[in-house]
């Protein structure tokens, strides 16, 4: 009898370690972040990080099992001096051995860094600060500083020239001294590529010098097609001594980046960005421009073009012509139309 309820004892035991540790076993590593096709993501900041944690974890209904996550995270010392800052990417049915692991060991998931299409440096790091764990004003700061400038070979009108757009995987807790030396290895990258540099030292500019005016080409005009023509105009126009007389440069100077019509009222306002009144290239960029802009400067037609004017209708052409008597005819013609249609 006695050997009977022993066996029972056992079995119950038994049967209870074997629970046990199948509880356990589910806890650690059965799927936990909710099935529904799209990954978790935990930033977890420089302050607050178990509320952090919290917030975008235990208080969402991210997890099928919150309890077994908080039993987890006990067991491993997931405490708020243990947790390391940065953002962390975990697909679904992640489990939770995996998910307080990575925190714990800062094994981040690198971010997708886009940026293009912005006008000026303080644009670009308004838009640095939104992608990571930066502050726009510092970035500004690092950047525009004189030993950050002499390290770059530019000045603060050319700052912006050292970012090529693209997307770049970094991490979002980067430092802004790490950007910084992601984005010269990534110019000069872009730049040895192609062979780009021994067509600007063709052209007789500097890299800083292409950009600017490649930044104009952009802004004069969403045609790609004849992008390398107009380049070759703007060069063209460089070499022969004449003002580039590029409208973009107006609207960039007088910062209304709205207006549709640049009129003679405009050309007037005395600015270094106002190429109208001033030779040569702006002080640099007027936005950052297109890889296809680029290289439309860099590989520019070959032609004897001095001028250009919109073609009347909306496709957004333009008409070539070498001599001023061509291009006022052109010119007169299309702001004939434009009056017509009431754009102003």
């Amino acid at each position: 009898m006695a050997l009977s309820k022993m066996k029972t004892v056992i079995t119950v035991f038994g049967a209870s370690i074997i629970l046990l540790m199948g509880i356990v076993a589910y806890f650690f590593f059965g799927d936990n972040v909710a099935n529904n096709n799209q990954p978790l993501v935990v930033k977890i900041g420089k302050e607050s990080k178990m509320e952090a944690l919290k917030s975008q974890i235990l208080n969402k209904t991210v997890l099928h099992n919150n309890v077994s996550f908080r039993f987890v995270a006990w067991f491993m010392g997931l405490e708020d001096a243990s947790i390391q800052t940065g953002r962390y990417e975990f697909p679904p049915s992640t489990n939770n051995f995996k998910l307080v692991r990575y925190i714990l060991k800062g094994r981040q998931t690198p971010i997708k860094l886009t940026f293009n299409n912005v006008r000026t440096f303080e644009e670009l790091s308004g838009e640095l600060g939104r992608q990571l764990l930066l502050d726009s004003t510092e970035l500004l700061q690092y950047f525009l500083s004189e030993q950050t400038l002499q390290e770059i070979g530019l000045n603060k009108n050319q700052v912006l020239s050292l970012f090529i757009p693209n997307t770049y995987d970094l991490y979002w807790t980067i430092s802004v001294k790490d950007l910084k030396e992601k984005m010269i290895a990534e110019h000069d990258k872009f730049w040895k590529k192609e062979g780009r540099i021994a067509k600007a030292d063709s052209l007789t500019l500097s890299k800083a010098e292409i950009y600017t005016l490649a930044s104009i080409v952009e802004k004069e005009t969403n045609f790609l097609a004849e992008r390398r023509r107009l380049a070759g105009v703007y060069l063209n126009r460089l070499s022969s001594g004449m003002k580039l007389q590029a409208d973009p440069t107006v609207v960039f100077a007088l910062g209304q980046f709205d207006l549709k019509r640049v009129l003679f009222e405009h050309l007037r306002y005395d600015n270094p960005y106002n190429t109208y009144m001033y030779e040569g290239l702006p002080p640099g960029p007027i936005c950052m421009p297109s890889i296809h802009a680029i290289d439309a400067v860099l590989n520019a037609e070959s032609h004897d073009y001095l001028f250009f004017c919109a073609k009347i209708g909306y496709a957004g052409e333009h008409v070539f012509t070498k001599t001023l008597k061509e291009h006022a005819t052109v010119a007169n013609a299309y702001r004939e139309w434009l009056n017509k249609e009431g754009i102003k």
